[in-house]
């Protein structure tokens, strides 16, 4: 697999790094998730069944738990180990908390010069937030993400699912597997920092573009796109159809698709900035053509023209969709001891080397005595700090 070989500690918990090293290890990354004696907050969170928590298993697919009390110096030194047999480490930490246990970038550099380090935190480790708690919903509100969502009227919208989080988790990745080409070609590792706040700012593409070159900001426009018309939800006979008509060429195709050739050349919508300056009018004469026919003949007739559009489904629908299952996004993995459990397959397509589970979740420590005994720990030595619980 593409990172097989490369070993990652993973101090993280609940999403942005669990996130971030289940990707690294759905590629083939030998993960070793460090937990406190408690667990990873997660493992109690979402939906839970039989006892196990769905949503630990989607994130902690294709990891090793070690469970480990760092309030004790003896677990501090086996942290040492690791860190120093380790390509990578991932931490989610507020700023500053990983030097307080002992482990400033100084003694890491010292521990293994190779490593590489990578921070994902709210804010990120400078500046005058550095010190503030986060979580998705505040990145949301302080990235300017939630003031551009929603309608005109509405107050800001957050994203319905934890979009920070999930950002960062794949910026870290990202950053990750950079650092991990650099260290191979110079020996040298180096540290990487994500924070939820940033990866949401740079999210805000032409926002930011137009606020910048112009100095003002669009208002929130819903399903409506602030520089593109007719674009959006419409109403069919039976239900909605999202629609993406995005430049000229596209609503060309529209226009003959619903038997409105004249569009193509009246003035009041023949560029994009015209039809932007009278959208309610394209959006009523758009939206009175498609109430005449079904969802289904619209997706239809509309995909065979080229028009970019699609039946909105719901969460329900798409786990049923033919495209959805033929691209292997739903996946059962057998849990020990629970049966199979239902989650999301993988994005990346890779022909050669495809992502793949090795292991189910682990159980809280599964994996702790394993792989002391790869540091080169004795199995009595390993049994003394059970008795003891240091692990």
């Amino acid at each position: 697999m593409p990172l097989t070989g490369l070993k990652i500690l993973d101090l993280t918990r609940v999403l942005s790094g669990p996130f971030c090293t289940a990707l690294l290890g759905d590629l083939g990354a030998d993960i070793i998730k460090i937990e406190s004696p408690e667990g990873d907050s997660v493992r109690n969170q979402g939906a839970i069944k039989d006892g196990l928590s769905w949503y630990f298993t989607q994130f902690n697919r294709n990891k090793r738990s070690v469970r480990l009390d760092l309030r004790q110096p003896a677990a501090k030194d086996i942290l040492a180990r690791l860190i120093a047999q380790s390509d990578v480490l991932v931490e989610n930490f507020r700023p500053g908390v990983l030097a307080r246990l002992g482990f400033d970038a100084t003694r890491m550099k010292a521990l293994n010069p190779r490593l590489i380090t990578c921070s994902i935190n709210g804010f990120g480790s400078t500046g005058p937030y550095r010190d503030r708690p986060a979580f998705d919903f505040i990145a949301q509100a302080m990235s300017g993400f939630m003031s551009v969502n929603g309608g005109p009227d509405d107050p800001p919208l957050r994203s319905g699912l934890p979009i920070s989080d999930l950002v960062a988790g794949l910026y870290a990745a990202l950053s990750i597997t950079a650092s991990v080409l650099h260290a191979r070609a110079t020996g040298q590792g180096q540290r990487t920092e994500v924070s939820l706040t940033n990866g949401l700012v740079s999210l805000l593409a032409y926002i930011a573009t137009n606020y910048f070159a112009t100095g003002t900001v669009p208002p929130r426009s819903g399903n409506d796109h602030p520089i593109a018309a007719p674009y959006g939800l419409f109403p069919t006979r039976d239900g909605q159809i999202a629609l993406a008509p995005a430049d000229d060429a596209f609503f060309r195709r529209l226009a003959d698709a619903i038997s409105a050739p004249h569009l193509k050349t009246d003035p009041l919508y023949a560029t994009q900035a015209a039809r932007v300056a009278n959208r309610a009018r394209i959006n009523a004469i758009v939206g009175g053509k498609l109430a005449e026919q079904t969802t289904g003949y619209w997706v239809e007739t509309l995909n065979r023209a080229g028009v970019p559009c699609g039946p909105v489904l719901g969460v329900e629908g798409v786990f049923e969709d033919p495209q959805i299952l033929a691209q292997e996004m739903v996946m059962d993995v057998e849990q020990p001891g629970y049966g199979p459990v239902r989650m999301l397959g993988f994005p990346m397509k890779l022909s050669g080397t495809p992502c793949r589970v090795r292991r189910p979740a682990p159980a809280l420590g599964e994996h702790t005595g394993e792989v002391l005994a790869e540091l080169g720990y004795t199995p009595a030595q390993i049994e003394a700090w059970r008795r003891e619980e240091l692990i």
